[in-house]
This record gives C-alpha cells, sequence and structure tokens, in this order.
C-alpha cells in the first residue's frame, strides 16, 4: 500500500486533485466525493425529519437515496461551469 504513492501517475492525479485542476479523472474523484457526501446528509436529514414517524432506519434509507437526485445535477452544472470559466 506504501508502494502506491511512488508511482508518478498517482502523484500526478493528486497533485492535480489538490490543485483544483479540472480535467475528467478530477470530476469523476469530486462527483464521487459530492454524492457520499449527500447521501450522508440525507440520511442523517431523513432521520431528523421523518425518525419517530417511519422509523428511523427506513427514513435514513429514503433520505440517502433520494438525496443526490438533487445534488448530482447541481455538481455536473458547477463543474461544467467552474470549466467554462477557467478557460477565460
Amino acid at each position: 500500500m506504501r508502494d502506491i504513492f511512488t508511482y508518478s501517475n498517482v502523484i500526478n492525479f493528486l497533485t492535480s486533485l489538490a490543485d483544483g485542476d479540472l480535467n475528467i479523472a478530477t470530476e469523476f474523484v469530486w462527483l464521487i466525493i459530492a454524492a457520499a457526501l449527500s447521501m450522508v446528509g440525507g440520511a442523517i436529514g431523513g432521520m431528523l425529519l421523518a425518525g419517530k414517524d417511519i422509523g428511523y432506519q427506513f427514513s435514513a434509507m429514503l433520505g440517502a437515496l433520494f438525496a443526490p437526485a438533487g445534488v448530482i445535477p447541481a455538481i455536473f452544472l458547477g463543474l461544467a461551469a467552474l470549466n467554462l470559466l477557467t478557460n477565460y
């Protein structure tokens, strides 16, 4: 596992991810990170809103499923806008 940081491709990828360079690989990584965080936030929000009514596990599952439906299109639009703005 320690040897993964010695490959030049991994070092270049992590550098571009940290610098904010937008390419297709970093956009997919940011999309996966945003989807995972929105699922966690949706689960917490579902538990807070409807936990007592329909049960905490069921409301967390519904919140985690429905939260990325609003986040993923917003992330696509935001990354597209950032990609266009970096060209000017």
